[in-house]
């Protein structure tokens, strides 16, 4: 722990110099071991036909090689040394041969770990000879047998080891000071892996890796209280994809040890003096106090607080008078380069400070110089495979005119019967091209989407009808008027009792002597019951004919339609079966011509895999069925619906619904004599319906995977 506090007495002006150090901790990690089992003492990099071979030598020969692990975006190579401690007296090295740029190290927890940054991915191969672990990378000019295609769509993987890669199993912990632990047990310590952050997420892709059923799901870790509440495994073609997404403010870290590969996520604590990232400056706070000081003082005096190399043009002079009281350097620094028009380009841990049009100039010559040489260097034509996409596509992307990817010398060539593409250009594009195609080149995933449309309907019918007739057969009055009957009635015309069948023919109503006839009409194509009641005299010459009828129909229905259809990401799809009614019109000449319109149970539909295995869909779903015929012809009954919606993956949503309901109650009677209480029922017909029928509309999306099958 330390505190800095200075004064600085300039002869000419009083300056005072105050600088207040927030809390920090030098030397090692305290974590670390006094005296570690072993020391790495060299690095020797050689190079020769195309292989990189890096040798490094430790105090005392190592049981085991060091267990390794990869990173694909940007590409590393990681081993780490247990038990071993960095005795070169340095943290990196350039090398700059073959694919290998520099190497690093880092010493945390007794453990040392090397990190190669590569211009690419490559295969590599370890091995122990003595107290030396040779590492062995092979770059492109040693792996000449490999083909275009493969050097297009490359990964880095492992040399093998003659047994597939797997994951055993995954156990979740929760560290001493909170942060979360996911341990991943591999079959073996040379699996590939890439690890990256993507937005907010971590993801960790285990390459050419198999994975248990049984660990194939999502882990819910809520219970542990730490920045990670769950976790999901799950394949992704040959390989495993581990994916979460921690709460709040994180930092990650990984490390493998043997086998076990361990994620760590931390809770990022805030120290006392430090600004929060939302105001961009994140430096130890300072306090500076200076009146009429050179400019290139203070940079000094800011290089010597910061432990940075700082470069100084020759063309930054003045003076300056400021008085800053616990300031971020940063902030600091930033404030001094603007109030005298100075500007700043870092690498690494050197900066360099110049005039802005200075920085600015010599910027455009080096592009223009860069440029120069691109329109020099000579060209070289290349093949690449394409696997998912048509060639001819791939070529209208990288030569289209309004954003050209190749240079203005490079040109490219379709060969569709194999589909290869032929690219001329410099070599910077090529691998621009090959990146470019490296990402775009994939299998699209599909989506089968189902639809449900029912349609239920619930009828009610009710019809509730009279008759009523006197008839007098002795001729002495009481003969309706207008009735043709004159003769006597013969044997069998009483009766009384509940008939069903035609009222027309029935011989328990007298069809000369109707009153009223208010009969109930049928329902369906279905005549309606009656019930008949006959009175007469003694001597059989007066007769009273009453009769009801009545019909009651309840129907209830439902149609299930179920289109489901698959197709790619982003590329629309239809289904539909129906009946293409004919119908006749009238030409420009005056002739008649027939034409089709179609009455089709259809599913249109065009899907969109969102980052988050979401699905947006613009549906369009019709169910359309054959009317009533008119004289132009049939009509067309139509359900439509068109909309736009998300739903998760394997989710079901309604799209909509129609409710109609058609109730209706017809009365017809005789004037007054329909009212009287009782009587009137034998004046008046009773008409009651109501009729209900709802639509409804669902669609379920589900993401297809490889080993997905649709029956």
């Amino acid at each position: 722990m330390k505190r800095i506090a200075g004064v600085i007495n300039l002869c000419a002006v009083p300056v005072v110099l105050v600088l207040l150090v927030s809390t920090f901790t030098y030397g090692q990690d305290k974590s670390a071991p006094a005296s570690p089992a072993n020391i790495i003492q060299s690095i020797d990099v050689s190079s020769q036909a195309g292989l990189v071979t890096v040798k490094l030598g430790l105090k005392d020969a190592p049981t085991n090689p060091p267990a390794a692990f990869t990173v694909n975006n940007p590409p590393r190579l990681a081993f780490d040394f247990p038990a071993t401690a960095n005795g070169l007296g340095k943290n990196s090295q350039d090398v700059n041969q073959g694919d290998l740029r520099t190497i690093r190290l880092g010493q945390s927890g007794g453990r040392t770990r090397v990190v190669f940054n590569l211009a690419k991915m490559v295969k590599y191969d370890t091995k122990v000879d003595g107290n030396m672990v040779i590492i062995t990378l092979q770059g492109a000019t040693a792996a000449a047998a490999t083909t275009t295609s493969e050097s297009a769509t490359a990964f880095a993987e492992p040399k093998a080891t003659g047994e597939g890669h797997a994951v055993r199993d995954i156990d979740f912990r929760r560290g001493r000071n909170g942060e979360a632990q996911i341990i991943v047990d591999l079959s073996d310590a040379t699996t590939g892996i890439d690890l990256r952050q993507q937005g907010k997420s971590i993801l960790v892709d285990f390459i050419q890796t198999a994975l248990p059923p049984s660990l194939e799901r999502r882990f819910d870790v809520t219970d542990f209280g730490t920045q990670v509440e769950s976790f999901e495994v799950a394949r992704s073609g040959a390989n495993i994809r581990l994916s979460l997404v921690p709460k709040g403010r994180w930092e990650q870290s990984a490390y493998q040890t043997d086998n076990r590969f361990i994620i760590e996520v931390k809770p990022v604590v805030e120290e006392a003096g430090k600004p929060k990232s939302a105001s961009g400056y994140t430096g130890d706070k300072l306090s500076l106090n200076f009146q009429n000081i050179e400019v290139r003082a203070v940079l000094q005096v800011i290089a010597d607080f910061t432990s940075l190399n700082i470069i100084t043009s020759d063309t930054v002079s003045g003076n300056l008078t400021l008085r800053l009281k616990d300031v971020p350097w940063d902030q600091a620094l930033d404030i001094i380069l603007q109030a005298k028009g100075l500007d700043m380009r870092k690498t690494g841990n050197v900066v360099w400070i110049a005039p802005r049009d200075e920085l600015a100039t010599k910027e455009k010559l080096a592009l223009e110089a860069r440029q120069q040489i691109s329109d020099l260097e000579p060209v070289r034509t290349e093949s690449f495979q394409l696997n998912y996409q048509k060639a001819e596509d791939f070529q209208k992307v990288i030569t289209d005119a309004n954003q050209r990817i190749l240079s203005k010398r490079g040109s490219a060539v379709v060969d569709a019967r194999t589909n290869q593409i032929f690219v001329q250009d410099t070599p910077t594009k090529l691998d621009e091209i090959r990146e470019l195609l490296r990402k775009t080149d994939r299998a699209v995933r599909q989506v089968l989407i189902e639809a449900r449309i029912v349609e239920a309907t619930d009828t009610f019918s009710r019809n509730v009808g009279t008759r009523l007739g006197y008839h007098d057969t002795s001729g002495r009055g009481g003969q309706i008027p207008g009735s043709s009957y004159r003769g006597v009635v013969g044997g069998g015309v009483v009766d009384t009792g509940f008939h069903t069948g035609q009222v027309a023919t029935t011989p328990n109503f007298l069809t000369d002597s109707n009153f009223t006839n208010m009969n109930a009409p049928g329902i369906g194509g279905v005549l309606p019951g009656q019930f008949s009641l006959i009175l007469m005299n003694d001597a059989m010459t007066k007769f009273l004919n009453m009769e009801i009828t009545a019909l009651q129909a309840d129907g209830k229905g439902k149609i299930i339609s179920s289109p489901r259809v698959i197709t790619a990401d982003n590329a629309e799809a239809i289904i539909e079966q129906g009946t293409e009614i004919p119908y006749q019109q009238a030409t420009s000449s005056g002739a008649t011509s027939v034409s089709f319109r179609k009455a089709t149970l259809s599913l249109k539909v065009k899907p969109q895999i969102t980052p988050d295995d979401n699905i947006i869909m613009k549906l369009n779903v019709n169910k359309d069925s054959v009317g009533a015929n008119t004289s132009a012809g049939p009509a067309i009954d139509t359900k439509q619906v068109s909309t736009e919606v998300l739903v998760e993956n394997g989710g079901t949503v309604g799209l909509g619904g129609i409710y109609t309901q058609d109730e209706s109650s017809t009365v017809t009677k005789v004037p007054l004599l329909g009212d009287i209480p009782i009587i009137g029922f034998f004046f008046r017909q009773d008409l009651r319906s109501n009729n209900k029928n709802e639509l409804l509309i669902f669609v379920t999306p589900r993401v297809l995977k490889d080993s997905l099958t649709v029956r």
